[in-house]
């Protein structure tokens, strides 16, 4: 994945790509911008991507110091498991 310009925090980023979102759905809108606009929400959904899974790797970490054991277990949201 090409970098972001500037490294974005986990709320920022989706608010960013929820906001991209909506520009998408404007009628009318011209295919290159459409397409750029396609591009970045791809770019900000694969690094929310790795900044849960990032997220995952310390819970499981933290996991493992405080009970000495590994173990694995799926991250779940109050809306369900992650996929």
């Amino acid at each position: 994945m090409e970098e972001l310009a500037s490294p974005l925090s986990y709320e920022a980023a989706v608010a960013r790509l929820e906001r991209v979102l909506v520009e998408m759905e404007a009628p009318g809108l011209p295919l290159e911008q459409l397409l750029a606009l396609y591009e970045e929400g791809r770019k900000l959904a694969s690094y929310c991507q790795q900044l849960l899974d990032t997220a995952e790797l310390r819970i499981q970490e933290l996991q493992r110091q405080a009970d000495g054991s590994v173990t694995r277990r799926p991250f779940e949201s109050s809306d369900g498991p992650v996929a």
